[in-house]
């Protein structure tokens, strides 16, 4: 590249969310030499629910992050709203995972968990813009570039950081970032991934969501993450193939916001309208009212399910977004993203001890095979569950009267769809959904052909 500088490291991380600053910190702490590349200038929005289920927790605790700072709100639990049903149910006191849950903003979260891969040895570059992998003749990644982004203005509504971070500069000008690994958590837009030719399965399902904050003093500090399976899809009585939300935030907002997967009978949801819709037949106590809001609607695609493969290709690992780990489930993102990203520097700080050739090859080469066997039947039955029911009729259909009137049925059920079992099971809920999913085929790991 004429002009270019080049910048080395052992391994390359692309995007600073939670998969990519969970994969810098634990490479870093492994002794590796990572460069963590991240487009935007901390801190930052990012279309998100905000809510943190104990999986999430789980993973934060192991990378050491202080959730005892102040602007972290906990949960005891979810709150089910169906009707005229109003169910509380308490996060699981389990072996595995904390019996809580978190809400912080995307706002303050993906800059806590960047620098804190910082403060763990990761050299973090914010404002560069990855434009594609650096390839040798093989057709092995060897890099990437990038090209500066000067920090723009706020958007309006924009919360301001009470600090003003600036986090750590990234080069002028066009750059070539040199590793043997790159590890790709760009998000939704894949854009590393598509370079390489790893396309989308488009059997699986996107998902959209959109969310808005709201000032509620009356629900900020409520101890439950609300999620309501009741809505209908705007000037029709079918059901929102999806479900709403109401998290608390713990500084007098909260965020509200609608998840819906795609139907080919019914086509695209409008986001929007459904949720006008919504909010009006709230109490008008709550605050949620355009003159109550906090900044605009905001939308975003959820790639989910496995919908990417291979995860690993020449030299290029995908967590995250990019390869589409959230949850067919529930819609969770957050958890995966940074168990993704441990699982990743595990292989890559693996890979890095061994020379290069084919023995460093079947190390990657594991990677997806590793992820396969955490999740790869936990979502081949969500993504059933997904095209059979959820993008149909929402969550209407297994909320109905018999699982809401039994407390054993919906803590199964809760438990189901946030992936929160202890392994070997420890009660009969545990036993129940292990055994379900361990009698699903295992999906076959895929590989890319050059």
């Amino acid at each position: 590249m004429s002009g270019s500088r080049e910048t080395e490291a052992d391994v390359i991380v692309v995007g600073a969310g939670p998969a990519g600053s969970s994969a810098a910190y634990h490479l870093a702490r492994a002794g590796v030499d990572v460069l963590l590349l991240e487009k935007s200038h901390f801190p930052r929005e990012k279309v998100c629910g905000d809510g943190l289920t104990p999986r999430a927790v789980h993973q934060l605790i192991r990378m050491g992050v202080d959730i005892n700072a102040p602007g972290w709100m906990r949960s005891r639990g979810m709150r089910w709203v169906a009707g005229s049903h109003r169910i509380h149910i308490e996060w699981p006191s389990l072996g595995s995972y904390p019996d809580f849950g978190l809400s912080r903003s995307r706002h303050d979260f993906d800059d806590i968990l960047a620098r804190h891969a910082a403060a763990a040895g990761a050299r973090l570059h914010n404002g560069v813009k990855v434009t594609h992998p650096v390839l040798d003749r093989a057709g092995q990644v060897t890099g990437v570039s990038g090209v500066a982004v000067p920090a723009g203005p706020k958007e309006p509504g924009e919360r301001k950081d009470p600090r003003g971070a600036k986090g750590v500069e990234g080069a002028d000008g066009p750059t070539v970032y040199r590793a043997p690994i790159v590890i790709a958590a760009d998000g939704a837009s894949a854009r590393l991934a598509l370079a390489l030719g790893l396309e989308r399965d488009a059997k699986r399902q996107i998902a959209t969501a959109a969310r808005r904050y709201y000032r509620s003093p009356e629900r900020s500090h409520d101890a439950y993450l609300e999620l309501w399976a009741d809505l209908r899809l705007p000037g029709t009585d079918r059901y929102l193939p999806g479900y709403g939300w109401i998290f608390p935030m713990g500084d007098g907002r909260v965020n509200v916001g609608l998840g819906a997967l795609p139907h080919h009978r019914y086509g695209k949801v409008e986001l929007r309208t459904a949720l006008d819709e919504w909010l009006s037949r709230t109490p008008y106590g709550w605050g949620l009212r355009e003159e109550n809001a906090e900044g605009p609607v905001r939308s975003a695609a959820l790639p989910m399910g496995f919908n990417r493969h291979p995860l690993y290709a020449r030299g290029l690992l995908l967590v995250g977004d990019s390869g589409g780990m959230i949850s067919p489930w529930n819609g969770e993102g957050i958890a995966q993203a940074l168990e993704a990203g441990e699982v990743a520097a595990g292989s890559a700080a693996l890979a890095l001890a061994l020379p290069q050739g084919p023995k460093r090859e079947r190390v990657l080469l594991n990677y997806p095979v590793e992820m396969n066997r955490r999740w790869g039947r936990y979502y081949r039955l969500g993504n059933a569950a997904a095209d059979l029911v959820f993008s149909r009729s929402g969550f209407q259909p297994v909320l109905n009267r018999y699982v809401l009137d039994s407390p054993f049925l919906l803590k199964a059920l809760a438990r189901l769809l946030t992936d929160l079992t202890d392994k070997p099971s420890r009660d009969t809920i545990d036993h129940l959904i292990n055994t379900a999913i361990r009698l699903v085929p295992t999906p076959p790991v895929r590989r890319k052909t050059r």
